[in-house]
């Protein structure tokens, strides 16, 4: 049986998202340019819940979008036929700051995949990564510009972020095998 350790509750998960709001805020003086786009799965709600309070500290909406990097994974051999989520980018992402937002950070896999997927969709003037957690064991030089919070693993563990939309909480957890 896995043996789960809580080491961010609602209440860290809120402050967490608010401190990153606000270092969006910082790092972009215009808010006109800056667009959020949220790698599936998790990567959505997290992009959500930012554009939520970094739209209150700019005082305008900032687009947020969905995306899809399952096709562009390089671990497409491993797996018959990669799960597919929705992209949904309703703006044009040239010449705009681009946030990718993810929930979890780990090999930089996936954040490799998410900037070639974005490729598809136009030249932005500049990339940032969000990430609600950075658990380290990174095998491509990629590093978040805004994280949450950053949780030294083992391999043997799994960070499992649950979200109050579909799991009736707000929490993440460590799962030891």
């Amino acid at each position: 049986m896995p043996q789960t350790t809580i080491i961010m509750n609602a209440g860290a998960m809120q402050r967490a998202l608010t401190r990153m709001a606000h270092e969006i805020a910082e790092s972009n003086e215009s808010g006109a340019d800056v667009v959020l786009i949220g790698i599936q799965r998790g990567g959505v709600l997290v992009a959500q819940r930012l554009a939520k309070i970094v739209s209150e500290i700019w005082k305008n909406a900032v687009p947020t979008g969905t995306l899809d990097v399952g096709m562009h994974r390089d671990d497409l051999a491993a797996h018959a036929a990669p799960p597919m989520h929705p992209t949904v980018i309703p703006f044009d992402v040239a010449d705009k700051t681009v946030i990718l937002v993810d929930d979890v950070l780990f090999s930089g896999r996936t954040t490799r995949a998410a900037l070639d997927a974005l490729n598809d969709f136009g030249r932005p003037k500049r990339i940032q990564l969000a990430v609600l957690v950075d658990r380290g064991h990174r095998e491509l030089p990629i590093k978040a510009d805004f994280v949450g919070k950053n949780v030294p693993t083992s391999l043997s563990e799994k960070v499992i972020v649950r979200f109050r939309e579909e799991d009736e909480t707000d929490e993440v957890v460590i799962e030891k095998t």
